[in-house]
């Protein structure tokens, strides 16, 4: 079976969240606080709604800006990370969240021009 890495990801913010239970998902969002564990955080996508992020392991490395969140969403509506990015916005240049949530409206409101999602061959 392949893993999550090996197969296509919709990309979400937290309104989308509750469509996606026990599907793959990329998340982009700032880190918003980070459990004491290490084994949780939130994050804020591009509307302000915050999500839950659980770990497999405790962070190693301290969480801050922007982050993409690769995993499942589980039926409580966390996301269940396979794999994390920090996004450096070094330079001067910041991610804009509130123009990428623009974005995601677009691409779900018109999935005919962007036909991300594979079909299953069978």
């Amino acid at each position: 079976m392949a893993g999550i890495l090996d197969v296509p990801k919709t990309r979400i913010n937290c309104s989308m969240l509750s469509q996606n239970i026990n599907k793959p998902v990329c998340f982009v969002g700032r880190v918003e606080k980070v459990h004491p564990t290490g084994k949780t955080f939130t994050v804020a996508d591009g509307d302000g709604q915050i999500a839950t992020v659980e770990l497999n392991e405790p962070l190693d490395e301290e969480m801050s800006g922007v982050v993409e969140v690769i995993g499942m969403v589980s039926n409580k509506g966390v996301i269940m990370a396979s794999t994390y990015s920090m996004l450096r916005e070094d330079k001067g240049i910041t991610f804009d969240l509130e123009l990428y949530n623009e974005a995601l409206k677009l691409i779900h409101d018109f999935p005919q021009h962007y036909p991300f999602q594979v079909a299953a061959s069978g």
